[in-house]
Parts: C-alpha cells; structure tokens; sequence
C-alpha cells in the first residue's frame, strides 16, 4: 500500500556553513487511503525506527518504518478534520501531538483528550480527558520523572496538564498561562536540569514579545519565564551545549523571519539565523549535527531549513512546493529526515525523505 519514488533533488539554497554538508532528497513515501491534506505533528521511535503521524485526513496516526520506507499501519479512531464556516477548524481537529510513552503512543485529539494506544497491539486502550473544549495539542514525556505535558494551546487562555505516566495516570497538575494572547506551543524536556521548555508565541497581545515556560515536570509548578522577543516561538528542540532552537512563527511581516537559538544555561539568545524562518516544528538530528525547521510560511515559499548546530550557521534551504510542511522528524539510525507536504497548493501529499549528500 506504499511505495519509495526516487526523485531528483529540488531547489537547494546553500548559505553559510561553508563544507558543511546538505540533505538531498532520496524519495517519497505515498500514504494510503484519503488523499493527504490535513494533518499534524510527527515522532520517531529510536529505538524501532517506527514513525508515527498525525493525519487528520484518515483520522488516524499512520505508522511508517523508516527502515524500508514504507507504510506499515494505521490507528483509527480519531475526530479527523472538524469544519467551521465550512472550512477545517484547526482548534478542533485531530490528531494532533503525538509522543511514545514507555510502550504506549499518547496522542492529542481534537475534543481536548488523550487517546493512548497500545504499541504492539496497535489500539487505542484508553481515554483521559484534560478538561478543554478544544484540541489537546503538543506534548512531551519526561521517563526519569513518569510524567507527561499536554498543551491544550487553543483555549483562552491556554493551558498544560502534568500527567503521571504510571498506571494511575494521576493529573499531577495545571499550568494556566494568563498572559499568553497566542496559544501555547511545543514542549520539550531537558534531562540536563529536568525540566519542561514550551513555548509561549505571544504575551499580553505583543506579538513581538514571547517567552519560554519552564515548568517542574515533579509539581506541575511554573518555574520562570525566559523572555524572547522577535520571533513569536513555536516548536522547540534541544541541541548541543545546553541549546535549544526555537522555530520562529514571525513571517516577515512584522518581523524578520528568523530562527532563534538560546541557551537553557544562562537564558540568553546565543544566535539569530537569517535566511530561514516562519516554522512549526523544528527538529536536531544528533547523528547529522544539525537542526531542522519545518518553515511553511517561509518569505517566497515553503522550506525545510538546515542548520549546523555546532556553529548555528545555516547550510541550506529545501524548497517544499507548498502544503502547508509544518512537521518535521529524524531518525538517528539512519540519519534520515521526513517532512509531510500535503496534497494542495502545489504539495503531492506524500511524506518528503533526505539524507545528508554525499
């Protein structure tokens, strides 16, 4: 029901990073069923090499072996895309976020729940309910502590609930961000202090003026606030020393589409990457040394950006030909990286596959 296509390598920006090598594209893999034109997040098992999307067009998470590149199943069973006015509703769509615990793949749906599926049964087996009207959307998973961070980031305002990951699964608690005006965005954990990062893309209604929550995975407590401005954060990943990179929501509108680096150490913005912003989700391959931003509104066109996360110098651009590539994930195997470009707007609806050029 799927298939590798080989494909030519599309246009390729290189700027900076001089020597530093690039991705090429190696192939696509088709995704069975409805045509491809809604979905979210995606996240790779390191250990199986197990793919797992979020695709609202099938009402399902998809389930891809980056081994072969092939599709391999589906889970059924989520809302799939809602309609407002008779377009798709964002806010209560899904599946959304999707992140492995232990042996279970905990997934955001649209009805601000939590569908957990078995992994080797390929089922959903239970339902928790995090108290929303809107779609559950990023999340993480802390194994040192058992807990869990869900994001409900459509709600206003918008709020996190701390689960245990225990069989109890106990709602350790509730962050409410009051002064966030724009949602709140993807977290992360750093096992270097233990904590949970997330974005928060707008304060007070100052689109300029974001921040970065730090939240105890153990107390459910907001710990600070790191300040970021000019960037309107949204996915987040941790890289070498410490940093982060932030996929930056400015456009280039009101300001300049950037990537944004930080520090968890010290708090303070080490580097802004001209050349490539405007992303969703954003990604760091340790086996490549490098960050990937999903930069879908990107000046001129849709992108996947690459970047060194040693000097945080950008190597290059990928021209994504449009549907709305705002997911990004790697494999630290093989080294590969996968981005979802949807069936419309000049995208083919298929899952794009790179690897670093030879």
């Amino acid at each position: 029901m799927s298939r590798i296509v080989a494909l030519a390598s599309l246009a390729v920006l290189i700027t900076g990073a001089a020597g530093a090598a690039g991705l090429k594209q190696v192939g696509t893999i088709a995704v069975p069923g409805e045509k491809l034109t809604n979905f979210d997040i995606s996240f790779i098992d390191q250990k199986t090499g197990l793919y797992y999307f979020a695709d609202r067009s099938n009402k399902a998470i998809d389930i891809f072996d980056t081994g072969a590149d092939k599709f391999v199943d589906r889970v059924p069973g989520f809302i799939g895309v809602t309609l407002k006015n008779g377009k798709p509703n964002n806010d209560t769509s899904g599946p959304d976020g999707v992140v492995l615990v232990g042996n279970e793949l905990w997934a955001g749906d649209g009805d601000s729940t939590i569908k957990i599926i078995d992994v080797a049964a390929r089922k959903i087996v239970a339902t928790l309910n995090t108290g929303g009207k809107t779609r559950l959307d990023e999340m993480a998973y802390d194994a040192k502590d058992n807990t869990f961070i869900g994001v409900n980031n459509a709600e206003e305002p918008p709020f996190a609930t701390v689960i245990s990951t225990l069989p109890d699964r106990k709602v350790i608690g509730k962050i409410i961000f009051d002064h966030a005006t724009d949602g709140a965005e993807q977290p992360q954990y750093n096992p270097a202090d233990g904590m949970f990062y997330l974005s928060i893309p707008e304060l007070d209604k100052d689109p300029k003026k974001g921040a970065i929550a730090i939240v105890d995975p153990r107390t459910a407590q907001l710990v600070k606030m790191l300040p970021v401005e000019n960037c309107h954060p949204a996915g987040l990943a941790f890289g070498p020393n410490d940093n982060f990179v932030l996929g930056c929501g400015a456009d280039g509108k009101d300001m300049p589409a950037v990537t944004t680096i930080m520090n968890a150490k010290s708090g303070q913005v080490v580097a802004v990457i001209e050349g490539v912003g405007a992303a969703d989700m954003v990604d760091y391959n340790a086996k490549n040394g490098q960050y990937y931003t999903a930069s879908r509104n990107n000046p001129g066109g849709p992108v996947l950006g690459v970047i060194d996360a040693k000097t945080n110098a950008l190597i290059q651009t990928i021209a994504l030909m449009g549907g709305n590539p705002h997911s990004v994930a790697s494999s630290e195997t093989t080294g590969k990286v996968y981005v979802p470009v949807g069936g419309f707007g000049g995208g083919d609806g298929t899952i794009h596959v790179y690897e670093l050029a030879k």
